[in-house]
């Protein structure tokens, strides 16, 4: 007896169905994004960002509680999110720090330029 379009549509039915569920499950929960935005934050307040960048720090903060809130309450796909912008915004924080203390620098050296200078239009008497 031939094999009939009913006998072959379950099975088939059945494992679409089954590797449909799978794809839905398969996303792991967001541990590396989570540390990794950790480790941003680190990062910036080593960098002094609280004072100099703390607009920037605090969101960074507010969204790494953020995704610490959400991973606790299995919520994968906003902890990651809310993780990544806080590494982002520790990364901002990060960089605006060390702007604002090579641009504090640089203009420590420009000082120190313009007085040779002027000690040497000067003479150098002094």
């Amino acid at each position: 007896m031939p094999t009939s379009f009913a006998q072959i549509r379950l099975p088939l039915l059945a494992a679409v169905l089954a590797s449909g569920l799978a794809g839905c499950a398969s996303t792991p929960p967001p541990t590396g994004d989570l540390s990794a935005a950790q480790q941003a934050v680190i990062r910036a307040d080593d960098a002094d960002a609280d004072q100099y960048a703390p607009q920037d720090l605090a969101a960074a903060r507010s969204a790494l509680s953020g995704a610490q809130a959400a991973m606790s309450q299995g919520k994968d796909e906003d902890a990651r999110r809310l993780a990544l912008t806080a590494a982002a915004e520790a990364d901002l924080a990060f960089a605006h720090s060390r702007e604002t203390l090579a641009n504090a620098e640089l203009n420590q050296r420009r000082a120190e330029i313009a007085e040779l200078r002027r000690r040497l239009q000067s003479g150098g008497d002094q």
